[in-house]
């Protein structure tokens, strides 16, 4: 059985932040980038797999209500620098998506359980899809620095979905992308993928986020290779991010005991062969 995810919540440096945007952009025609300054160096207490709750304004065409979690995608360099990346969807990204250079946005964090990362790691697997990238971001720029090889699926809707440069970010890394468009983004195809990296190399942990169906597959192919870890960041709604609303509870199975844990307060990294096959995200 593998290890579960270090649980960290950093409870002591959870709190609220007032950021001024310093840069908003499009990265594509899906997704936009967002760079924050905060009074005070969040790089120094936001760690990979961790998520901040963001007060999105309101616009004449949107009144979100409920902070929005979103995975951080990087910190620094600069002292107080804070980055996200998020796909524009619904009412709360779409007033997002409206926040101008120079305006603020409140944050609230950091929230979450971590990546782990064990110290003996030599390569890792990452399987991960549309805007998840985000999310495992700042974990291929912690291995690499850790002299950590990595592997990486990316799978997007079509090429210009797929954000490669942003998800490496510099690193050197051996890359797969597969796509909608072309079909090689299929449950059966990715599986014959990552079933023939795994058989040719010896990975030590395999990370997900970003689809259900990715982590259905990848509990599969995980039954064949016990010794490797997996871990996957789960996507959830929820409310109050800190374990209070219990709106973002799911069911885990851990050896055996069947319990209902929180994605934002247990989570929201978990053992991939914990997580119920009937759990719903992504």
């Amino acid at each position: 059985m593998t290890a579960p995810p270090c649980f960290q919540r950093n409870a002591d440096h959870v709190a609220s932040h007032r950021c001024e945007v310093i840069e908003h952009r499009w990265v594509n025609s899906r997704y936009r980038y967002i760079r924050l300054h905060a009074p005070v160096d969040l790089a120094n207490i936001t760690r990979p797999g961790q998520f901040y709750q963001l007060k999105c304004p309101t616009t004449e065409a949107h009144q979100p209500f409920l902070l929005r979690p979103m995975s951080v995608y990087g910190v620094g360099p600069e002292p107080g620098t804070i980055e996200f990346l998020y796909n524009v969807a619904g009412a709360g990204t779409q007033a997002l998506a409206t926040l101008a250079v120079g305006g603020s946005l409140d944050i609230v964090g950091p929230l979450g359980n971590l990546f782990s990362l064990p110290a003996h790691a030599q390569r890792i697997l990452v399987v991960v899809r549309g805007v998840g990238l985000a999310t495992l971001a700042p974990l291929v720029q912690l291995a690499a620095l850790a002299g950590v090889q990595v592997s990486a699926v990316l799978s997007a809707r079509a090429p210009q979905d797929l954000m490669r440069d942003e998800f490496l970010r510099g690193v050197q890394a051996e890359v797969h992308s597969v796509y909608d468009s072309d079909g090689s983004s299929g449950v059966e195809a990715l599986e014959r993928l990552v079933r023939g990296l795994l058989a040719r190399n010896p990975f030590d942990v395999v990370y997900t986020c970003g689809s259900h169906r990715v982590l259905m597959m990848l509990q599969q192919v995980l039954e064949d290779h016990p010794a490797i870890r997996g871990e996957v960041a789960m996507e959830q709604r929820m409310a109050c991010g800190m374990g209070v609303c219990l709106s973002c509870v799911r069911l885990f199975d851990r050896d055996g005991d069947r319990q209902f844990l929180r994605v934002c307060r247990e989570g929201p990294v978990f053992d991939i062969r914990q997580v119920m096959k009937e759990v719903e995200f992504g």
